[in-house]
C-alpha cells in the first residue's frame, strides 16, 4: 500500500502535537505539587521539641503552599515506630517526617532498626540547631566549665550524672565530654524521661545533667539549679551569658538538630520545592524568635548539606557508642 506524502505530513504533525501536549502535561503535573493535604509525621508524643518545631513549620508551610499541612503524632519504640512507617510510605511528597538528631543516636546503639537512617530517607531541610545547657545541683562546687572538670577530677567516681534514658542524647552528650577529657570518672544514672531526671538533679540524687535549654533553663532561672556552661563551640544566643565547655575542654561541641525528611525516592523537584519553602519560612523574624525561645537557632541548609549532617552524625555516634560502651535502653 502506497502512503502519500500528505498523509505522512499529517501523521508527523499529530505526533508532534501529541508529544508537546505530553511534555506540557508532565510539566504542569510537576508544577501542581502540592495538590492535596500534606502530612508531617512526628514519631514522638505531642509537646516535645520535635512536635513544637513541626507545628510551627507546618502552619507556615500550609500558608506558603496553599494546601493543608497536618501533624500526625506516631510515638513508640523511641521514635522508631513512626520513623519506620514513613520510610515505607509512598515517596510522593505527601508524607513527610519531622525528626531530631536523636534519630542518629538511636541508629548508633540499635542494630536492628526497621529503616536505614541514611539511605531510607530523602533529606528535605534542617529546621534548627541548638546547644545543650550544662547544669549542676546547687550544692555542687562549680560555677564554670573549668571548675566543673576540676571538681569531678578531685573526687573520681563520687558523682553521678543523669540522663533521660540509656542511649539518650543526654548520655551521648555527657559521654562525649568524658571521652574528650579522658579521665573523667562520673557514673551514669538513666531515668525514664527528662522530668524525673531534672527532679533528682534538684534533689541532689545526681549532680550533673546536660540537656536542652527548655528542659533546664526554667529551673536555672528559678534558682533551683545552676548552669555552669553550654555545649556550643562558641557563645550562643540561646544563653549568651554561659561559657562554652570548649573553654575547658578544647574541641568539645554537642548540638541537637531538628529537620524534615521524606521517604527515599521522593522526586527531586518536590524535594527542591519543599526545601526552598522551608528555608523561606526560616528567614521570617517571628519564626527565628520562636525557635530561639525554644532553645534553637534557625539553620537553613540544602538537602545535600542536611544529608551530609545525618550521615556524619550516624558514623560519629557509632564510634562514640563503641568507645564509651553506650547501649540501647
Amino acid at each position: 500500500m502506497k502512503i502519500s506524502p500528505l498523509f505522512r505530513l499529517r501523521t508527523l504533525v499529530v505526533a508532534t502535537v501529541a508529544s508537546g501536549c505530553f511534555v506540557s502535561g508532565s510539566a504542569f503535573a510537576q508544577a501542581a505539587y502540592p495538590a492535596k493535604t500534606i502530612t508531617i509525621v512526628v514519631p514522638y508524643p505531642a509537646g516535645g521539641s520535635n512536635d513544637t518545631f513541626a507545628r510551627q513549620v507546618a502552619k507556615e508551610l500550609g500558608d506558603e503552599l496553599k494546601q493543608p499541612v497536618i501533624i500526625d503524632n506516631r510515638p513508640g519504640a523511641s521514635g522508631n515506630t513512626g520513623t519506620g512507617q514513613v520510610a515505607r510510605a509512598t515517596p510522593d511528597g505527601y508524607t513527610l517526617m519531622a525528626v531530631s538528631s536523636s534519630m542518629t543516636t538511636n541508629a548508633a546503639v540499635q542494630s536492628k532498626l526497621p529503616f536505614d537512617p541514611v539511605k531510607g530517607f530523602a533529606p528535605i531541610a534542617m529546621f534548627a540547631k541548638g546547644p545543650f545547657i550544662v547544669a549542676v545541683n546547687n550544692e555542687f562546687p562549680a560555677k564554670t566549665p573549668a571548675e566543673l572538670i576540676a571538681a569531678i577530677k578531685a573526687k573520681p567516681g563520687q558523682y553521678n550524672y543523669a540522663s533521660s534514658g540509656t542511649g539518650s542524647v543526654n548520655q551521648f552528650g555527657t559521654e562525649l565530654l568524658k571521652a574528650k577529657v579522658g579521665d573523667l570518672q562520673i557514673a551514669h544514672i538513666p531515668y525514664k524521661g527528662m522530668g524525673p531526671a531534672v527532679t533528682d538533679l534538684v534533689g541532689n540524687q545526681t549532680q550533673l545533667l546536660i540537656s536542652s535549654g527548655p528542659s533546664l533553663l526554667p529551673m536555672v532561672r528559678a534558682g533551683k539549679l545552676r548552669a555552669v556552661g553550654i555545649t556550643s563551640l562558641k557563645p550562643s544566643p540561646i544563653a549568651p551569658d554561659l561559657t562554652p565547655l570548649s573553654t575547658a575542654v578544647p574541641g568539645y561541641e554537642f548540638e541537637l538538630w531538628w529537620g524534615l525528611l521524606a521517604p527515599a525516592g521522593t522526586p527531586p523537584e518536590v524535594v527542591a520545592k519543599l526545601n526552598a519553602t522551608v528555608n523561606k519560612i526560616l528567614a521570617k523574624p517571628e519564626i527565628t524568635a520562636n525557635f530561639l525561645r525554644e532553645g534553637a537557632i534557625a539553620t537553613p541548609l540544602t538537602p545535600a548539606q542536611f544529608g551530609t549532617v545525618i550521615a556524619e552524625d550516624v558514623e560519629r555516634w557509632k564510634k562514640l557508642a563503641k568507645q564509651q560502651n553506650i547501649t540501647a535502653d
